[in-house]
């Protein structure tokens, strides 16, 4: 196994509202099953384990496009989701956070009873990778995260998270057991995190003396740190910037959403009449869904699906978000009929938005799109955390999309 990347956030309070949290489990599970139902168990667990294409999921779920709060919220959503389904999609989720990380050892063992899988071992590697993060890495992160995702034959991928205080940042650490064949060197795919300077890592491949040392002092084996792979580190300013989008591949969601021609052809692969704001956040799903690793190198550019909790970049349309919902629903119901045409869409609907990106190369106008998004808002019941205790404003009429120039 190996560490497969990391990511630094910035620390953030708060909580996630319920009228947030129950959509982001419905949302969640339904993108794992289109990754299921297109890839296999497998590949799922793999994108587990890139700290990108994560951030990208939370980000295309609506929760803060980079706060830390982000780790906890997505690994809470999948596990309310997939765990009541794990005889149907062969995943499981144990652990969590705080105390709920402490049951991680009994629940592996609990499922590994049920499907034949070694829950002693397993219990093992989930003290290991704990370990190794919160004692062999001098990095000052201490952990308060560990959730453990783990299929029926046994792959898994571990996310956790550590926390610190005097920085004002979280670390979140990704492995993943395909990756990794030695726990004491280069055991990491990925950490995610800014330069903190020279630390302790006594899992690189070139501290054997020093970890040998060590063993002759503890008699004991040492969990090392780790080599980076895979880094993602996210800006500390609340608000989402142009410089952190991708405005090319953000202008292709725009076009094949609002243009009129390709907004048609778009909604003719999905197999049903959408309207352009749904497409959009579409788009953007079915690149998680089926993009390639390297298209998660800007993952803000997801938050334009489904906004953010706290407005950034805008709020949260709730119309848009159970839009989005309903069709990812029907396409996972129509392949129990043999319809795969539906499920399908979504991958045609992914190529369709790269070819235009790259034939086109549209720039999206992110000022435009942005206040676009923040105008047609109340329209489409749009909500933040602070209208939690505040009175909601009046809906008012939305501009269509002809109306604005968002390239």
């Amino acid at each position: 196994m190996k560490r497969s990347g990391t990511a630094d956030l910035p620390l953030h309070g708060g909580r996630v509202p319920t009228w947030l949290a129950e959509r982001m489990t419905r949302l969640g599970t339904l993108i794992v099953e289109h990754v299921i139902a297109s890839y296999g168990p497998s590949e799922f667990l793999t994108r587990l384990s890139d700290p990108f294409w994560f951030q990208a999921l939370g980000c295309v779920m609506g929760m803060d496009w980079h706060s830390s709060g982000i780790t906890t919220s997505v690994m809470g959503a999948l596990k309310r989701g997939l765990n009541p389904r794990t005889a149907e999609l062969g995943i499981c989720i144990c652990g969590g956070r705080g105390r709920h990380s402490q049951r991680t050892p009994d629940e592996l063992r609990a499922f590994s009873s049920n499907v034949g899988l070694d829950g002693n071992a397993l219990a093992r590697i989930s003290r290991l990778t704990a370990r190794v993060d919160n004692n062999a890495i001098g990095d000052g992160f201490q952990l308060y995260l560990h959730s453990f995702a783990l299929s029926v034959s046994g792959e898994w991928a571990v996310v956790q998270q550590g926390m610190n205080p005097a920085s004002h940042l979280a670390r979140r650490y990704h492995w993943h057991s395909a990756a990794v064949r030695d726990f004491t060197s280069n055991p990491h795919t990925a950490i995610l995190g800014q330069q903190q300077g020279i630390i302790l890592n006594l899992v690189d491949s070139q501290a054997v003396r020093a970890r040998q040392a060590l063993l002759d002092i503890a008699k004991a084996p040492v969990d090392a740190a780790l080599t980076d792979f895979r880094k993602l580190t996210m800006p500390t300013h609340h608000d989402v910037r142009p410089q952190d989008v991708d405005l090319k591949r953000l202008g292709a969601v725009l076009a094949v959403a609002h243009e009129r021609d390709l907004r048609d052809f778009a909604s003719l692969l999905l197999v049903e009449g959408l309207g352009p704001r749904t497409l959009q956040s579409l788009a953007l799903i079915a690149e998680v869904v089926h993009g390639a690793p390297s298209r998660f190198s800007d993952p803000a550019r997801f938050s334009f699906a489904h906004g953010g909790k706290d407005g950034h970049p805008f709020p949260v349309p709730l119309k848009t978000y159970d839009e989005s919902i309903g069709v990812l629903r029907r396409a996972l119901d129509a392949v129990r009929l043999d319809h795969t045409e539906k499920l399908e869409g979504f991958r045609r609907l992914d190529q369709l938005t790269r070819a235009v990106e790259n034939q086109r190369q549209p720039l999206a106008d992110f000022a435009a799109a942005v206040s676009h998004e923040r105008a047609i808002s109340p329209s489409l019941d749009g909500r933040t955390v602070f209208d939690d205790h505040a009175p909601r404003p009046q809906k008012k009429s939305a501009p269509g999309p002809e109306q604005l120039s968002l390239f």
